[in-house]
């Protein structure tokens, strides 16, 4: 790769706006974000959404307005996650598709995810990979631990290529009860990774820099964002998800491989059309 696809995690699931005030919990707010993290290089925006008290939430109708206003305002690629919050039932989780993402999250096996667990049942994880082939929504399979890599090769031998026919991943690292986020670690999951496949990775917390940087070496692309990281230096808390892909994309231009524009990401990945999408074709 001579370019570097980067994408921004601005809210998830897990952070509260009381305790982190700069995370974007309103339409308002995500938008400002994706808008400054796409002036700064971002070319994918992977979304939760919250509610009125600033929970999450999968409401069909807030998804699809946020998909609608993402679209409208940024020329980011829109990512929904089909994870939620650990809490969510799989039949929430699976109508996250009806907003009409251009990508979605899969996530390939069940894993502990600090005290909670987040259940990812092999039957959902089909249905979920076949609902996207039939609504042309492109997968970002979702790495949490090295077998998981081993069920994606049993997913793909066994259901067929996602829509796209191109396979992309995101290594999340970091999380307790998954894979460390260390360069010996990277190298692993990389070396298991299906053929022609592409990959992002994602350091969670004091992984992020390290991870980074070791994903950069391996020709891999970059997942940061506020999702992710809350601290960007010791004792300097995240000022704003702006902060963090600015540094993402100082590093991918320092390793020679600055961002990818978002054309060329739609290509690689297999997206749709944008105007096809637009029109609901």
């Amino acid at each position: 790769m001579t370019s570097t696809i980067l994408t921004v995690a601005p809210t998830g699931a897990e952070s509260a706006k009381a305790e982190v005030p700069h995370l974007p919990v309103t339409l308002t707010e995500l938008v400002a974000t994706a808008k400054e993290c796409e002036a700064l290089g971002a070319s994918i925006v992977h979304v939760h959404i919250r509610d009125a008290s600033a929970l999450p939430t999968l409401d069909p109708g807030q998804l699809k307005d946020t998909v609608a206003a993402l679209r409208e305002e940024t020329g980011l690629i829109v990512q929904l996650s089909t994870g939620g919050a650990v809490t969510d039932p799989e039949d929430h989780r699976l109508r996250v598709l009806d907003a009409a993402p251009d990508m979605a999250s899969c996530t390939m096996g069940t894993v502990n995810f600090g005290r909670d667990v987040f259940l990812n049942r092999w039957d959902f994880i089909v249905e979920l990979h076949q609902r996207m082939q039939d609504a042309e929504i492109v997968p970002e399979y979702e790495i949490f631990d090295l077998g998981q890599l081993t069920s994606l090769e049993r997913l793909l031998g066994k259901h067929g290529l996602p829509y796209g026919g191109h396979v992309h991943c995101d290594l999340v690292m970091g999380v307790p009860g998954g894979m460390p986020g260390s360069t010996a670690a990277l190298t692993a999951a990389v070396a298991s990774l299906p053929a022609g496949a592409t990959f992002s990775a994602t350091g969670v917390g004091r992984s992020s820099l390290p991870v980074m940087l070791a994903s950069l070496s391996a020709g891999g692309h970059l997942r940061v964002g506020m999702e992710d990281t809350l601290t960007y230096a010791p004792g300097q808390p995240v000022a704003g998800n702006a902060q963090l892909v600015a540094r993402a994309a100082g590093l991918a231009r320092v390793a020679q491989r600055p961002p990818m524009p978002v054309p060329e990401v739609r290509e690689l990945l297999g997206l749709r059309d944008r105007g096809a999408v637009a029109i609901g074709a």
